[in-house]
């Protein structure tokens, strides 16, 4: 497996835990500011992992 590939993998597992913090919202609160960031951070990360892992295979 190559880092390009391993980057693309990390970029999936990151942009899941972002789409789960996303969803997880209380019912009574909704989602909170913490959540919102915590979910936005990880987005980002994701998108920069898998760009990365895009142009190191390119």
């Amino acid at each position: 497996m190559t880092f390009g590939v391993a980057l693309l993998v990390v970029g999936g597992f990151l942009l899941g835990g972002s789409y789960s913090i996303f969803k997880a919202d209380s019912d009574t609160r909704g989602r909170t500011g913490p959540q919102v960031t915590f979910a936005v951070v990880l987005l980002v990360a994701a998108l920069l992992s898998s760009v990365a892992g895009v142009l190191y295979l390119v």
